[in-house]
């Protein structure tokens, strides 16, 4: 969707401008990091050490968006506009740089505590499905993640309400699953195959991205085929599955209500 009369900013004081961007993003933290939290402190977590490792997730989850998104974009950026790089007001994070750069930061701090991180990066689905729907949105007020143009009466494919129903629909997901008693660890690595295998063939097909790999494309009907998430879906779908297995085949694996 690409709304002209759509204003990026929600309000200014001055020269400090507030972005409808990232007024959702800090919204879908908050909400999913009080989700976590309220969760994780039934399974007896030390409250401290939750406020600790959402601070951590948060900042390291952002850090590896926004690298992640220039470095697959605009890695010019680092050499004639590191300033740029900083922007992230203005819209630009990678969701596989916020996964990575969140869990990883994660998990480290998880094994230096002595803590299982299972139960915990499962509670952390709510916030980046919800995440993955308020982004969108933000995307659209920041004229970005445009669909490609199509000869049909809807001029573009309205990709952002493709990546909002993608995460509505793994949220429903999410709270279905809850009600099936599964091993912990299974809700978040689920959440990762049917995110990519969602997005890979509906998202990205219909998105106004450069085709790495220009196997098809149909400028009629407005899809293409292959964009570089999409080349990298089966690598990431193949992880995940392996993580699932590993999960549900774990002797040692435990469950939560």
């Amino acid at each position: 969707m690409d709304i002209p009369s759509l204003s990026p900013y929600a309000f200014k004081f001055g020269p400090i401008a507030v972005h409808w961007y990232g007024i959702f993003m800090a919204i879908s933290i908050a909400v999913g990091g009080y989700y976590l939290y309220k969760q994780a402190t039934k399974l007896n977590y030390d409250e401290d050490f939750l406020l600790n490792l959402l601070m951590i997730v948060v900042i390291f989850g952002v850090i590896g968006a926004r690298l992640m998104f220039v470095l697959a974009n605009y890695p010019e950026w680092f050499v004639k506009d590191p300033v740029q790089v900083f922007k992230i007001y203005e819209g630009g994070l990678s969701w596989h740089g916020a996964v990575l750069g969140g869990f990883l930061a994660g998990l480290y701090y998880c094994r230096k505590k002595g803590v299982r991180i299972n139960p915990l990066e499962d509670f952390a689905v709510v916030g980046l499905a919800l995440g993955n729907m308020l982004v969108r949105v933000g995307n659209i007020f920041n004229h970005e993640v445009l669909g490609r143009p199509t000869e049909f009466f809807i001029g573009r494919w309205p990709a952002q309400l493709v990546g909002v129903a993608i995460g509505a629909f793994l949220l429903i997901r999410y709270f279905y699953v809850q009600k099936k008693h599964m091993p912990d660890g299974y809700q978040f690595w689920s959440f990762i195959f049917y995110y990519q295998l969602l997005r890979g063939v509906f998202e990205e097909t219909v998105k106004d991205v450069p085709l790495v790999w220009p196997v098809y494309l149909n400028e009629e009907w407005g899809i293409g085929l292959f964009t570089m998430t999409q080349v990298a879906t089966p690598f990431i779908l193949i992880l995940a599955y392996w993580m699932i297995k590993r999960v549900l085949n774990d002797p040692n694996r435990q469950y939560y209500d």
